[in-house]
């Protein structure tokens, strides 16, 4: 099955209040015939718009082949959170690889908050961008611990993190779930589909080529350069980017192998009035440190926008209410006569270290994904690093591609069965608060 078309319709974005508050670009062109380009980019998301929006104001010639819609995957369905460093915080990263790689990987994660910052005002991108992303802590252990973590951040990296005990936290959510935890106001928070729009706007402006229901089916890389052929015609390209993340599917194996798709699940309310300080009583968003992450939000026009629960495979649930209604119901149980107006489903993509992939498929072709929920940024600036690599600049784009990524284990046909079993432990231990 092709996870391109097992949930959506062809060429329509879901049924979400992200796609019902947005002022719909028009469709660009199936691509058609034969053209020579400096760069082809598969993906219309964060990482290849923002490739095509780099390489085209550079001077490059860009095609862009998107399968669906601009913005259709991950890109448009997300929870907006644009987060500080890594998905894998300093700690964790100082272990992986020492502190001096570790502060190189924070340098990354706070340049790609700026980027993503100064791209939505160089073009005017109305994303409703805004600053404040709060962590939240379940036990007394799980508080003590981000407290911990904020003196470090504030003795090693000189970055303040707001701490917030039980009463501070209940002030800011009346949430009966949490028991403190941080407050972090250089991260931020936005309307991703937005977002996506924008970059889509400026890249087309810049003189990048989009092209919209144009599946990329074969990829040839040769001596002179690399092919892409979809079913009514092909490109040839001095350089191939893929930015496809979890619709990676079998265009690159060995990156396949090693980034694995998984589903992920948001609800919108209906407008909360006044209500909308049961929720939170600052505009910032807030993830929690459940293994699987609830997160939420309030939009800009007053709703709260609820994420949680998983699915491994192509398939969503049958009712992607019911499966959301329950985390959020146990984090705002005041909130269960409350009307879910919209609720939506998307694929993203993890790896095994929960870093981004960045590789080297071919001679010619680059890849980046595997963004483990942490795509805001890590992934627009993916897409720049790609677009500086392909003109010989490579420093970032090495940087994460040294990388250990190790493969899921069990192949095509095991990985799914194993990581199911995987997170189902994980879930077993947040219900009993392990």
């Amino acid at each position: 099955m092709n996870l391109l078309y097992a949930n959506d319709a062809r060429g329509a974005y879901p049924d979400s209040w992200y796609a019902a508050t947005v002022d719909p670009l028009p469709a660009f062109a199936p691509f058609q015939g034969e053209v020579r380009a400096d760069v082809a980019v598969v993906g219309g998301g964060y990482t290849g718009l923002s490739a095509a929006l780099h390489l085209a104001d550079a001077g490059l010639s860009v095609v862009l082949l998107e399968a669906q819609r601009v913005g259709f995957g991950a890109s448009g369905r997300n929870g907006g959170q644009l987060g500080s460093g890594q998905r894998q915080d300093q700690v964790t990263l100082e272990k992986m690889v020492g502190r001096d790689g570790a502060r190189r990987f924070w340098e990354l994660g706070q340049d790609a908050k700026a980027l993503v910052r100064d791209l939505v005002a160089r073009h005017g991108i109305d994303c409703h961008l805004k600053d404040g992303i709060a962590w939240a802590g379940e036990s007394a252990g799980s508080v003590d611990e981000l407290h911990r973590y904020a003196a470090h951040m504030e003795q090693h990296y000189a970055y303040p993190l707001e701490v917030l005990d039980r009463e501070a936290f209940h002030a800011l959510c009346p949430s009966p779930a949490y028991r403190g935890g941080i407050l972090d106001m250089g991260a931020a928070h936005m309307h991703p589909l937005a977002f996506a729009l924008g970059l889509a706007r400026a890249a087309s402006a810049a003189g990048a080529a989009i092209h919209e229901g144009s599946e990329v089916e074969a990829i040839e890389d040769g001596d002179a350069g690399v092919t892409l052929r979809t079913a009514k015609g092909r490109v040839r390209a001095d350089h191939a980017i893929l930015a496809c993340n979890g619709y990676m599917g079998a265009l690159a194996p060995k990156v396949g192998a090693r980034v694995m798709p998984i589903n992920n699940f948001v609800v919108a309310t209906e407008p909360l009035g006044d209500r909308a300080a049961e929720v939170l009583t600052r505009d910032v968003g807030v993830a929690d440190d459940r293994f699987v992450v609830n997160y939420f939000r309030l939009s800009h026009d007053g709703r709260l926008l609820f994420g949680g629960g998983e699915s491994y495979g192509y398939t969503f649930p049958r009712d992607i209410r019911a499966t959301v209604r329950k985390p959020l119901l146990r984090v705002f149980p005041h909130l269960a006569d409350v009307e879910l107006t919209h609720a939506w489903g998307g694929t993203l993509a993890i790896t095994r270290k929960r870093m981004p992939h960045l590789a080297r498929v071919s001679r010619h072709v680059l890849s980046a994904s595997g963004y483990s929920g942490h795509g805001v940024g890590n992934a627009t600036q993916a897409g720049r690093l790609m677009a500086e690599a392909v003109r010989g600049r490579s420093e970032g784009f090495d940087t994460f591609a040294a990388l250990p990524a190790p493969a899921f284990p069990g192949g095509a046909s095991l990985r799914n069965p194993l990581l199911v079993l995987a997170m189902s432990w994980f879930a077993m231990r947040d219900r009993l608060g392990i």
